[in-house]
């Protein structure tokens, strides 16, 4: 009986977390659009509501750690409760980093036709398809999916590198507005940090499943 209760709990936990993810991704995919048209009214929107995410995230802690006092888990659960840990961080992360773009968004005055935001755009959905596949496999725990997220997380590095230099020469070209160009390289880290982030959660799947956690990326911050 107290196995059936505590499978239950993990089954919540898990749902709870995939729950979290799905508000994340949305999040994600607002701030997509509010960079793609400069929609000051999403930007706002995802800028001021990160409190909610942090809610949650603090209500799935809990979850964790009750799991932890009360249930006496072996180390395979152990591991799944301590991976869900450190995904729900990277999750909230995200989020983080979703409103710190939408917040310079709501102040900069960003060229809706500049080549280089569209650029931005491609990075912040190249980020975005991997987090989305982060949660694929936080549920499936396919650990050669997870490691092919993990790779593509080279494919936005290059972008990211090739974004800052394409700013750097307008800078060059167009000092006198460079402001906004500084705004747009801040949101270029920004969706870089996002990509890594995935990259941790697929990392921590591999974990679950494996027991070995690969470092597969140390840039996060």
């Amino acid at each position: 009986m107290a196995r059936k209760l505590f499978d239950r709990e993990i089954n919540d936990l898990i749902h709870s977390m995939t729950e979290l993810g799905n508000k994340v991704d949305g999040r994600i995919q607002m701030t997509i659009d509010a960079l793609r048209t400069l929609d000051m009214e999403k930007a706002k929107y995802v800028a001021t509501s990160d409190g909610e995410i942090d809610g949650e995230e603090h209500k799935i802690e809990q979850m964790c750690m009750n799991l932890i006092a009360l249930q006496q888990p072996i180390a395979s659960d152990l591991r799944t409760i301590a991976a869900c840990l450190k995904i729900l961080t990277d999750m909230e992360r995200e989020a983080d980093q979703c409103a710190d773009i939408c917040d310079i968004l709501t102040i900069a005055e960003l060229d809706r036709s500049s080549l280089a935001l569209s650029h931005v755009v491609q990075m912040m959905e190249a980020a975005h398809d991997m987090f989305r596949g982060a949660l694929d496999v936080f549920l499936s725990r396919d650990v050669e999916k997870a490691r092919e997220i993990c790779k593509a997380d080279d494919n936005v590095d290059s972008m990211f590198s090739k974004i800052v230099l394409e700013v750097c020469g307008i800078i060059t070209e167009n000092p006198q507005n460079v402001m906004c160009d500084v705004d747009l390289i801040f949101i270029t880290k920004y969706a870089e940090r996002m990509a890594d982030h995935a990259t941790n959660i697929a990392e921590w799947v591999i974990y679950m499943e494996t027991g070995v956690h690969p470092d597969l990326n140390t840039k996060v911050v």
